[in-house]
């Protein structure tokens, strides 16, 4: 069941009238689709026009073979408007992601109420840390800072391995039972099936990118990337499960109460 969350400020009101303006009201779902698509249709952009209009300087790598696909750094920051349209993807997707952040360390007590309550602040800890990384990796390219990239695509990686796997476990002590709703079963078996996607895409490239440095083989770097495409849809994927956690929820703002969320 989704609990109620606090307002920023009074509750009195109940989302009706206030300062003599009518609140604002968003549907949950509504908000979630709109957040997802900056990030997915931004790196499908890049993506796209790094190959009809950038093709042979992003595909080129030290061992001068040929590949068919940029890799992610390619595509989306050596290359301008690539670089402008996922900046800005990313930066307009994080405001609602934070917020997002917040609400499920909610939801994540109030599923677990006495028990491992350090597991929701572990989660929202390590979902800010991923969060802000993107967002580091993507102001700070690598043709810019490339130490500064590094070092935030590292903590990418591993801070949203974690985060999947941290809500994976909250979910599997509270979650799992014959009383899950149609949502909730969707929702914990597509974090499931998006995590093995994610885990399984990070393994295929640092193969394929190790086997590409050895070898100098046509083709093999193109498979790096389109792995990296994979582990960048599964980790967006996993977070578009909140569709499913709230889907009841609604987004409230008003003058005098501010922003909040509510299942009413």
């Amino acid at each position: 069941m989704l609990p109620q969350y606090e307002r920023l400020d009074d509750p009195a009101s109940g989302g009706q009238e206030s300062s003599g303006r009518s609140a604002i009201r968003v549907r949950f779902g509504k908000l979630a689709v709109i957040t997802v698509l900056f990030p997915v249709v931004g790196f499908l952009f890049c993506v796209v026009w790094s190959l009809l209009y950038n093709f042979e300087q992003a595909n080129a790598t030290h061992c001068m073979v040929y590949n068919f696909l940029p890799s992610l750094s390619a595509a989306i920051g050596n290359y301008q408007p690539q670089r402008f349209v996922w900046q800005f993807s990313v930066l307009v997707h994080a405001l609602p992601r934070y917020a997002i952040a917040f609400l499920y360390k909610n939801f994540h007590i109030g599923l677990l109420r006495k028990r491992r309550k350090e597991l929701a602040y572990l989660a929202c800890i390590l979902n800010i840390t991923e969060l802000s990384s993107l967002v580091g990796l993507t102001m700070w390219t690598s043709v810019s800072n490339y130490d500064v990239h590094k070092f935030c695509f590292s903590t990418f990686v591993v801070a949203s391995m974690i985060y999947m796997v941290t809500v994976i476990v909250i979910n599997t002590v509270t979650r799992e039972g014959e009383l899950l709703t149609v949502s909730e079963r969707k929702s914990v078996m597509y974090k499931k099936r998006l995590l093995l996607a994610n885990v399984c895409s990070i393994l295929l490239a640092v193969y394929f990118f190790v086997r590409h440095n050895s070898y100098c083989e046509p083709g093999v770097y193109s498979l790096f990337a389109l792995s990296e495409y994979f582990f960048v849809y599964s980790n967006i994927g996993f977070h578009m499960t909140a569709y499913w956690d709230f889907i009841s929820a609604n987004l409230f703002f008003d003058w005098k109460n501010g922003i909040h969320f509510s299942s009413v």
